[in-house]
């Protein structure tokens, strides 16, 4: 048994990543001078977690659960991570969407303690000072980051979107074991184009109007820079910036050091194993679907190109390969003739006359599969989920936008009008559906069936560059995980309850294409499986005594 030494002035009753609460020993106790401070009996982690979950369970809404839980993590840590992993698909839409996306919008109010580190516009010149504030500094091997612009589909929250950093590394420890201590959560306060957060008496951020430009891409660099002098080799993850600076920074800095985004890369990832999956239930090919993508942003966008590169690896023409995929924004079906495109749609930007509403792209198109990226609550409407379904035998329908209040259709909606017929998946969570005498089981297509598992290959791997083929190997390895139990029910994912075996399987993948390919200077280990699942992280109490 090891026994950890307590640094000199360090109360472990008040360190979360120490502390053991009812659990640490009679002798632990005298050890450590705080024998009746707490009650006489001793408790197993067993024990503690039970009382947790009873006391989780007795909150009324999502939200209180949220505080609850954040709570138990600033307090300790290794319980709240042994509570996350033992019940990952009751908590997992509490701590992640949808409740993530309450709990920013409401930052302010229920700000507790600090749980990440926050650089604004104030500090350009110091941020590698910054940097070096946090505790544990030397052992950051994960970060990530967002400047609030685009938080899930709720727009604008500037500061408030540290709770996004947050819960996405959260997961990275609770389903792929990289270890709290090397997370590093970060917001970049540039300012909000929020009025109504610049107003409100509890808003916690800079009460400025959102940096843009020149001024914006030298604080991303300074910023980018000082993550390289502090925390060199670090994977550094981008998180729900706005379309625009999420391309660009992605094309800037992927060259340059550990980076991937997760909303155009990790969706994409997600998306195409969903689609890999659906295959397997119609009996189709790929190259012969027709996919219509309501949604024209980055997690449309990416999800296309990684479907095109999985068609390019089987030989498929890349033009070949874009004629599958059909888009829609806010303006109408993507089509050559328009002046108006981003440089991120034009490749998809096919000749056909310019559609405005999306059925009747659907019956000029007549597409196998409707996927939703738009954040355009009730888009796919009864008229147009009857006609995919008249088209189709079996209609892909992808109700992809998050949280559930921006889902494009429900899953009784997507079951309903299409007769059962419908191959589902969402972003957030919908409960089990009968329909017609038949149960439902509504695959979630989450993005921590990916990035935890492509982090935890990254970091073990001690990876330079984060490359497309990594993020393919990610989708064929989820696809592969899902089995005939989980398509009899209509599933195209595996259970929630499956994650940090799913993270596994994707890491390994991950850390073998870096190697393959050189992108590490790390020995190759003789078993890549076995030498990745040593390093994940498991939440065991340490001894004191």
């Amino acid at each position: 048994m090891t026994v950890t030494a307590i640094p000199r002035g360090v109360n472990p009753l008040r360190d979360p990543a120490l502390n053991k609460g009812t659990a640490f020993t009679l002798a632990e106790r005298e050890a450590l001078g705080f024998r009746g401070l707490l009650p006489p009996r001793v408790c197993t982690i067993e024990e503690q977690l039970v009382r947790v979950m009873e006391n989780l369970r007795r909150k009324d809404s999502p939200l209180e659960k949220y505080i609850f839980l954040s709570s138990l993590q600033a307090r300790n840590q290794t319980l709240f991570y042994r509570v996350l992993i033992g019940h990952l698909e009751e908590l997992m839409p509490v701590v992640y969407t949808p409740t993530v996306g309450e709990a920013c919008q409401s930052y302010g109010s229920i700000f507790r303690s600090p749980a990440g580190l926050y650089v604004s516009r104030q500090d350009r010149g110091h941020i590698a000072l910054i940097l070096r504030n946090w505790p544990k500094a030397a052992q950051v091997r994960a970060i990530v980051v967002t400047d609030g612009e685009r938080i899930l589909g709720l727009g604008d929250l500037g500061a408030n979107g540290m709770g996004i950093s947050v819960g996405k590394l959260a997961l990275y420890t609770a389903c792929a074991g990289i270890p709290p201590e090397a997370c590093l959560p970060v917001a970049l306060d540039v300012g909000t184009g929020n009025e109504t957060l610049r107003n409100d008496p509890l808003y916690l951020g800079v009460r400025e109007p959102r940096l843009r430009g020149p001024e914006y891409d030298a604080l991303l660099e300074e910023f980018v820079e000082a993550v390289q002098e502090v925390f060199p080799g670090a994977l550094l993850q981008f998180e729900d910036f706005a379309t625009a600076n999420a391309f660009a920074l992605l094309a800037r800095y992927r060259d340059r050091l550990p980076t991937f985004d997760d909303d155009i890369q990790g969706t994409a990832a997600v998306a195409v194993a969903g689609l890999i999956s659906a295959l397997r239930l119609t009996s189709g090919k790929l190259l012969d679907q027709r996919l219509l993508f309501f949604g024209a942003g980055e997690a449309g966008t990416g999800i296309a190109n990684l479907l095109v590169a999985l068609l390019g690896a089987e030989g498929v023409p890349e033009a070949e390969a874009r004629r599958c995929c059909w888009f829609m924004d806010s303006k109408g079906l993507v089509v050559a003739s328009r002046q108006d495109l981003a440089a991120h749609k034009r490749p998809y930007a096919h000749d056909a006359p310019v559609i405005h509403d999306l059925l009747a792209a659907v019956q000029a198109l007549r597409p196998t599969a409707l996927i939703g990226v738009a954040g355009a609550t009730g888009a796919f409407t009864q008229p147009v989920l009857e006609r995919m379904a008249r088209l189709n035998e079996r209609p892909i329908i992808f109700a992809l936008s998050n949280p559930t209040s921006k889902s494009e259709c429900t899953a009784v909606q997507a079951y309903g009008w299409t007769h059962g017929r419908a191959i589902f998946a969402s972003g957030s969570p919908f409960p089990e559906v009968t329909v017609e005498g038949r149960r439902l089981n509504p695959g979630q297509g989450n993005n921590a069936y990916v990035f935890p598992g492509v982090g935890l290959g990254v970091v073990a791997s001690g990876a330079s560059r984060v490359t497309d083929e990594m993020f393919l190997a990610a989708a064929r390895a989820l696809a592969a995980m899902v089995g005939p139990a989980d398509l009899q029910v209509g599933r195209v994912y595996p259970a929630l309850s499956r994650l940090r075996e799913v993270s596994l399987e994707i890491a390994t993948t991950v850390a073998t294409v870096a190697w393959d390919r050189g992108l590490t200077q790390k020995p190759r280990p003789p078993d890549v499986r076995r030498y990745v699942a040593k390093t994940m992280y498991q939440p065991i109490y340490q001894s004191f005594a």
